[in-house]
């Protein structure tokens, strides 16, 4: 029976198509017409669906980061005292620093990330408790200010002398020491351990800053950052050839692979202070690189992600892909000139064993008030 009607419809289609040939061609056309537009109203459906997870990620990552707030840094008790006016004793505010006639108060919407480089050519893997998890031969701070939408990284050198923790083979703290900043990531576990007592360092060196979360790099991971962006243009400021033979001081170049490894990472032990001239190309590099970063990511956000998700293997973060994700879209329209880039102000000497460089304090203190304070006004 059903056959038979079968039969019978394909007949009058057939029937159809030869008396009224125009007319089967408009249906056919208006059959496809709302195929097409059953398919972009899917598609249509689809983008919709997935913009709205994108903010979703992005809402979680901004509260995430936000939730990371902490109180502010304890600059009151190291800054000299001066003497307040009665105005300024009335309007008061706990956190408040006055320093050289002038009242600040910390801004709570920066945000802060604490970026390591350790000496390690591998992947990263978690070690036995003692001294083996690699030093952090490479420490910035990145700061993110939304208030005027300015990125500033303050770099600091790894031989900066500062307390730290020192722990046992079982991972118990044993005292506090004065030694090289770069030395207390080599405790723990090498993996977030390590990190947590690398960020408790700076933080106490910058009189306990708020950190909003930290990225840990192996040094190894370098080509793989720099090549995502296309690589980075410096003129090199000393001599590499050793490691490299286009890195030839005054050069300009174009650095891709292993030539920026080199670049980053490699330090002459035998030459005085050969630290501080490694931070200077770190500063360089940086400076450049950031630039390239900020240019790629606007042109395809799903850089940022991917390079996150490719050097994961030789990376240790606390900061989430939603976090990433949330971050990647405004950092494009945060600027970074030629004076974003701050260093540790201070000198290097030789100690018994190794170079220490001793930061000069005042001048530490007026770094943390300028770029993490904004003045209190009379009003």
């Amino acid at each position: 029976m059903k056959s038979k009607k079968k039969r019978d419809a394909l007949a009058d289609q057939e029937k159809e198509r030869l008396l009224n040939p125009e007319k089967l061609k408009e249906k056919k056309k208006k059959k496809i017409r709302k195929i097409a537009l059953m398919v972009l109203v899917e598609v249509a459906v689809v983008t919709v669906m997935v913009c709205m997870l994108f903010q979703i990620v992005r809402a979680v990552g901004r509260n995430n980061l936000l939730s990371k707030a902490q109180p502010a840094p304890e600059l009151t008790p190291v800054i000299a005292s001066e003497p307040l006016s009665k105005e300024e004793e009335e309007k008061w505010q706990q956190g408040w620093v006055k320093y050289k006639e002038k009242v600040y108060a910390y801004n709570e919407d920066i945000m802060t990330f604490l970026v390591m480089g350790i000496d390690k050519n591998s992947d990263v893997k978690e070690m036995k408790e003692g001294t083996d998890g690699g030093q952090a031969d490479a420490l910035f701070l990145a700061v993110m200010n939304p208030h005027d939408k300015s990125i500033k990284v303050i770099g600091i050198n790894r031989n900066t002398m500062t307390d730290i923790d020192v722990y046992n083979e079982e991972g118990a703290y044993v005292n506090t020491i004065t030694a090289q900043i770069a030395v207390q990531h080599g405790f723990g576990n090498g993996v977030e351990e390590s990190c947590e007592y690398q960020k408790k360092a700076v933080q106490k060196l910058f009189y306990n800053l708020p950190i909003h979360g930290y990225a840990a790099v192996n040094m190894s991971a370098i080509p793989a950052v720099n090549d995502a962006v296309g690589g980075v243009d410096v003129t090199v400021l000393e001599d590499l050839t050793s490691k490299d033979k286009s890195l030839k001081e005054g050069e300009r170049v174009h650095l891709e692979g292993e030539s920026a490894y080199w670049y980053v990472k490699y330090r002459d032990t035998s030459i005085f202070a050969s630290a501080d001239l490694r931070l200077a190309r770190q500063k360089q590099y940086l400076t450049a690189f950031i630039d390239e970063a900020k240019h790629a990511v606007k042109n395809n956000l799903s850089v940022a992600l991917e390079l996150y998700q490719n050097i994961s293997p030789q990376m240790v973060t606390d900061v989430s892909l939603d976090e990433v994700s949330y971050l990647a879209p405004i950092i494009v329209d945060y600027s970074f000139g030629s004076d974003s880039f701050r260093m540790l102000e201070g000198e290097t000497i030789m100690g018994e064993e190794f170079e220490e460089f001793w930061a000069d304090e005042e001048a530490l203190y007026e770094l943390i008030i300028d770029v993490f304070y904004e003045e209190v006004s009379a009003d």
